[in-house]
């Protein structure tokens, strides 16, 4: 019954994904930005499917699993964070994407001021390749795991039917096809959250006798850690705000990042504005609680492995069908971050790191092949686990791109040399924060986005900000 619903719910999500292809054109403008015409609510739940992969039900659960209440400041920031950033910088990143007619969200923001910052570009391609190659892994990880817990299938066997199935509909249909499936794989996602969150609650006796049973666990409803480097108040108040600069994260992040590009015009922003942060808040809500519940009910995990908690808990509670939808859920937000980091990643190599005179359809549906195959190397070959993948390479893309865009939509103007400087600066101080162990305490990409902003807006004067040439 499980794998006769989960295989029912993959093949309708291919055939979507296929339905897509035939929309599709034979350019590279349409492979990798859709044509920039697409409805504010698909670039909304295409972005929303993007953000929450499938480490929301693997390392965010687990991350929830072990250290209790005080994690809802991850989801908290990150959503204020995401929310600050999108008042002021994603219609002019959709006007840039007009007027320069990038293809990628880097040579967007290598030509966002005349003349083009080619150097700029290809250290930006390499790190967007790198980091977004090993982001994908991560959730090419996820899917193994997911179906070892539920299936016991091999984690390397998932792992690999993971990547043939997303290359199956993204080859020839690029993000089209990736955001035709985004919708119907976040819809998969909601029920299944919905019903989850819904039957474990009443299995544990409902929400008040829930409660109860949490807050007799040692300090695992606290509000903050005890434990930060910082005592007291200041402590806590890092905390919090390194997860604002977490969800602020979200402009340095190419595979979110072109959604945006691919809007139909930035008027509409408003509009995927409400659609997005709506499902966002609910969706996160559902994971919250079942991830506390899966504490009460799962408590051995926390000798075992956290991250498959929610699995775990779904193969305990629910009859098979309903369980064959939670790993359809589980699936669909693997392949919608995978397919979606692949392709940006395919992009970043074939159309910023290679010569223009090599662009082309089938170039970078290559690239695309082999980023795929790349992605699931390391993930065979990886230990890492998928929270710790995930928030190191966020945080370092965010410190690479974030500062840069974000001067940008002020309206001001850097050369090249001073773009080069402080994304490598920024860049470099969130590594040496996560390899002093500091990323504990406060995450990495506050420092690094920090000092990439200030050293950034020293270099650069002010300018004017980018409208879309379609006004």
């Amino acid at each position: 019954m499980i794998e006769g619903v989960f295989l029912a719910c993959l093949a309708l999500l291919l055939v979507i994904g296929l339905a897509a292809n035939r929309r599709a054109k034979a350019t590279e403008k349409d492979y990798l930005i859709a044509g920039s015409n697409q409805p504010a609510w698909l670039v909304a739940v295409s972005a929303l499917a993007t953000l929450n992969s499938g480490y929301v039900f693997t390392g965010f659960v687990g991350f929830v699993y072990v250290v209790g209440l005080q994690a809802i400041w991850l989801s908290i920031g990150w959503i204020v964070g995401d929310f600050m950033a999108s008042l002021f910088i994603y219609r002019q990143l959709r006007g840039a994407s007009g007027r320069t007619s990038g293809l990628t969200f880097v040579s967007v923001l290598a030509g966002w001021h005349n003349p083009m910052f080619r150097r700029w570009r290809l250290i930006a391609g390499l790190i967007t390749l790198v980091f977004l190659t090993s982001y994908a892994a991560a959730q090419i990880s996820a899917g193994g795991k997911a179906l070892f817990a539920t299936l016991d299938i091999p984690v390397a066997l998932g792992s690999t039917l993971t990547v043939a199935l997303l290359l199956a509909y993204c080859f020839k249909g690029g993000i089209r096809a990736s955001m035709w499936t985004d919708a119907a794989q976040f819809a998969v996602m909601f029920i299944s959250m919905s019903i989850l969150a819904w039957i474990s609650l009443d299995f544990v006796g409902g929400w008040a006798n829930a409660m109860d049973r949490l807050n007799a666990i040692p300090r695992y409803m606290d509000w903050f850690p005890s434990d930060t480097a910082v005592p007291g108040g200041m402590g806590a108040f890092l905390f919090a705000l390194g997860w604002v600069f977490a969800g602020f994260s979200v402009v340095g992040q190419p595979h979110i990042m072109v959604r945006y590009m691919t809007l139909e015009h930035e008027d509409k922003i408003t509009e995927v504005r409400i659609w997005y942060y709506s499902l966002y808040v609910i969706f996160t809500a559902l994971n919250i609680v079942a991830a506390l519940i899966a504490r009460i009910a799962l408590p051995d995990l926390l000798n075992g492995d956290p991250e498959v908690a929610l699995i775990t808990l779904a193969r305990d509670l629910l009859p098979g069908a309903l369980v064959g939808i939670i790993l359809a859920g589980i699936f669909a937000a693997t392949l919608s971050t995978a397919a979606s980091l692949t392709l940006a990643s395919a992009s970043a190599l074939s159309n910023d790191l290679l010569p223009e005179k090599w662009h082309s359809p089938w170039v970078v549906r290559g690239a695309t092949a082999a980023v795929g195959l790349g992605a699931l190397g390391i993930a065979l070959q990886g230990s890492q686990s998928v929270f710790d993948l995930v928030i190191l390479s966020w945080s370092t893309l965010a410190c690479a791109f974030a500062p840069l865009l974000t001067i940008y939509a002020l309206g001001r103007r850097i050369s090249e040399i001073g773009a080069i400087v402080a994304m490598i600066t920024g860049v470099s101080i969130a590594l040496i924060w996560r390899w002093m162990g500091l990323h504990t305490d406060i995450y990495e990409g506050f420092p690094g986005i920090v000092a990439g902003l200030i050293l950034a807006y020293l270099l650069s004067k002010p300018g004017e900000a980018v409208r879309d040439r379609s006004e």
